[in-house]
C-alpha cells in the first residue's frame, strides 16, 4: 500500500520547489546609467522649439519658468543656434529653470557657456545639479551686474549661499561655467579658473539643467554632461 506523505513533507516540498525555481530563473540585471558624454550645441534643434529631452520648471504661481526656445542668432558660440531664456521680465525670486530628462547622477562633470544678452534687475545665469526637481536643487551662476560668482543650495525653492567670489565679468562675450562633483566634493570654475571647492552633502544626486533669475535674458551654448 503506498504511504500518504506525511504533514512536514506537505509543507516542506513547495518551498523546495520555489527555491528550485528560483536558483534556474536568471536575473535581469539593472540598466547602468549611461556614462557616454553629452553635448547639447542646440545648432539641429528648430529655432523656436525645446529639445524635447529639456522641461521647464514652474514659478510659484503655476506659470512656466522662463521662455526657453532655440535661437537662431549670429552672436552664437558655435552658429548658427543657442538656447535662450528669452522672458526678460519676472519678479526678485521668479527663478526660471529648465532640467534635462534622464540626466539623474551623481559624480558628474558638468559644463556650459553663457552670454548675459540682457537685464536690469539681474544678468546672467548658471548650471543646477542634483536636482529632485524644480525646486530643490544645487545651482552655481555668474551674475554681471553683481560682479560675481556664487554657489547655492535651493531647498524647497529658498536659495542658501554657500560661498561667494567676486570677478570681474565682461558682458560682451561669452563666459564658461563647471562643476565637477565627486562624493561630497564640488569644484566650481569660471573660464578654466577654479572659484570653489569645498563639500556639502545635502543632495547624493539629480537631473541637472541651467537656471535665469528675475529678467535675465541669456543665451546657452555647447552644455556639456559626463558621468565619470
Amino acid at each position: 500500500m503506498k504511504r500518504a506523505p506525511s504533514p512536514w513533507t506537505r509543507r516542506i516540498w513547495p518551498l523546495i520547489v520555489l527555491g528550485l525555481w528560483a536558483a534556474s530563473t536568471p536575473v535581469t540585471p539593472q540598466a547602468a546609467p549611461d556614462k557616454q558624454p553629452r553635448l547639447w550645441t542646440f545648432d539641429t534643434d528648430a529655432p523656436g522649439t525645446l529639445p524635447g529631452d529639456f522641461a521647464v520648471g514652474t514659478l510659484i504661481d503655476g506659470r512656466p519658468a522662463g521662455e526657453w526656445k532655440v535661437v537662431q542668432t549670429d552672436l552664437a558660440l558655435s552658429p548658427p543656434h543657442v538656447l535662450g531664456q528669452l522672458m526678460g521680465k519676472g519678479a526678485e525670486h521668479a527663478y526660471k529653470v529648465v532640467l534635462i530628462k534622464g540626466s539623474t547622477s551623481s559624480d558628474l562633470n558638468l559644463e556650459v557657456s553663457l552670454l548675459a544678452v540682457d537685464g536690469k534687475a539681474d544678468m546672467g545665469g548658471g548650471l543646477i545639479w542634483h536636482a529632485a526637481d524644480d525646486r530643490n536643487y544645487y545651482l552655481t551662476r555668474a551674475n554681471p551686474l553683481e560682479q560675481n560668482i556664487r554657489i547655492y543650495r535651493v531647498v524647497k525653492g529658498v536659495r542658501q549661499m554657500l560661498q561667494n567670489f567676486d570677478q570681474i565679468i565682461d558682458v560682451r562675450r561669452w563666459h564658461n561655467l563647471r562643476v565637477i562633483m565627486n562624493e561630497c566634493r564640488v569644484q566650481v570654475y569660471f573660464d578654466e579658473k577654479k572659484v570653489f571647492e569645498l563639500c556639502d552633502e545635502t543632495f547624493k544626486e539629480g537631473l541637472v539643467g541651467l537656471w535665469t533669475k528675475s529678467d535675465a535674458v541669456t543665451y546657452f551654448d555647447n552644455l556639456r554632461f559626463k558621468r565619470p
